[in-house]
């Protein structure tokens, strides 16, 4: 798998979210839109002219210089603009000065994506590799980034394209294309591109949301757009752009996201000399009619496994972590003894968190529940060997649970 450069990490911030944050700004710095030299600046920043806006928002800066909104976009446009810059020195200057203004956007409050994205950016800037082993699509996607800066799109375009023809495997290539597209309005030429990079590489979020913006800014497909977003969190669930696309779309269209409430009254402390202390909550074990007397099984589920269970499943590995196999089968014999409560006909009225509990389970979306909304170092290890085979049911969860629009 190839990796990206400079500017593949701060394209993770796609041409939709700049156009809802230009958006944003006319809405929240209205009272300065009688400085000409702002709305400019945010009007070059907003259609991709980083190298241009520098000199401007540089101004901006130090006559407001505690605007988090211009010191964002001066930081930003600042590492944006370093990619057509080839002499070292001047470039780390600009990447330490882009740094500088961020952190102070970030101080005065500002915690936007785009703020994140930016910060991120600067961070990795010493660990870049290149796009391409084809030095001639290696040469092409620069020229292309610095197209990009400048504003010159259909440029960037031409470039990207050819390098993609020059090495069909290269991922960066189709999803700037795409973005080239999206930034032209030319919406089914970016689902076009989005698709080919997804084809090269369908577990990596980044042309998922990004087909996924173009469903919603540009042409307002509701539910197509939430397909992508979710295809975006299914390719890296545990990365936190995976979910910006999702929470945007929940936001534009007043949806309201979660996880049902499951929250096992008790803990299994990590073994230790052999020894391992199982908490219960004192109430789960009172016999009230609702079912709860079955967490007591729960803790004793993941004991197993941490004794016995966790060496048998995976024999390769030298020491014990909380894995999904652990966390599903405890909650698996919860469901199992709730069940077998009901039958005896010892269930009054079933507890709701178990009765959305068992409903997980009858649907088979337990294993998905536990890699969204239990997940810790441990489970996440075991998230790709289950994503081979059930891919389906990760997105069902996603879209029945998590996003659901009923």
């Amino acid at each position: 798998m190839r990796h990206s450069s400079l500017m593949f990490r701060m394209l993770t911030v796609s041409a939709a979210l700049l156009t809802l944050l230009w958006i944003a700004d006319v809405r929240v710095f209205g009272q300065r839109t009688e400085d000409p030299e702002l709305v400019r600046a945010f009007q070059l920043f907003h259609e991709s002219k980083f190298t241009e806006a520098v000199p401007l928002l540089e101004k901006l800066a130090t006559a407001y210089p505690d605007d988090p909104a211009v010191l964002e976009k001066y930081g930003f446009a600042l590492y944006a603009a370093t990619k057509s810059i080839r002499d070292p020195q001047t470039r780390k200057s600009m990447i330490s000065r882009a740094k500088k203004a961020l952190l102070r956007s970030q101080q005065l409050g500002n915690d936007s994506n785009l703020l994140k994205a930016g910060l991120e950016g600067v961070a990795s800037a010493d660990r870049e590799t290149a796009f391409s082993r084809n030095k001639e699509a290696e040469e092409l996607m620069h020229q292309g980034e610095t197209a990009y800066v400048q504003g010159e799109l259909d440029k960037a375009t031409a470039a990207y394209t050819r390098a993609f023809a020059l090495d069909p495997q290269l991922y960066e290539a189709p999803l700037f294309a795409g973005d080239m597209y999206f930034k032209k309005k030319e919406w089914d030429k970016a689902a076009e591109w989005f698709a080919k990079a997804i084809a090269i590489d369908p577990d990596r979020e980044t042309a998922h949301r990004y087909w996924g913006d173009a469903l919603m800014m540009g042409q307002n497909k509701r539910e197509d757009s939430r397909q992508k977003f979710v295809d975006a969190i299914v390719a890296e669930p545990y990365n936190r752009r995976s979910w910006v696309g999702l929470t945007q779309w929940a936001q534009q269209y007043s949806v309201r996201l979660g996880h049902p409430r499951i929250i096992p009254p008790g803990n299994v402390s990590p073994l230790k000399d052999n020894k391992m202390t199982i908490t219960l909550d004192s109430n789960s074990m009172d016999d009230k009619g609702d079912g709860s007397s079955a967490w007591v099984v729960y803790g004793l589920s993941r004991a197993a496994w941490q004794t016995e269970k966790f060496a048998k499943k995976f024999p390769n590995e030298k020491s014990y972590r909380h894995s999904l196999p652990e966390e599903s089968d405890a909650l698996k014999s919860v469901v199992q003894s709730v069940k077998l409560q009901m039958k005896e006909g010892r269930i009054k009225q079933l507890d709701p968190m178990l009765a959305g509990l068992i409903k997980l389970h009858d649907e088979q979306l337990i294993e998905p529940y536990v890699l969204f909304a239990m997940t810790d170092q441990g489970i996440a290890e075991d998230y790709a060997a289950y994503r081979k085979t059930n891919r389906d049911r990760l997105r069902t969860y996603l879209l029945e649970y998590v996003s659901s629009i009923q």
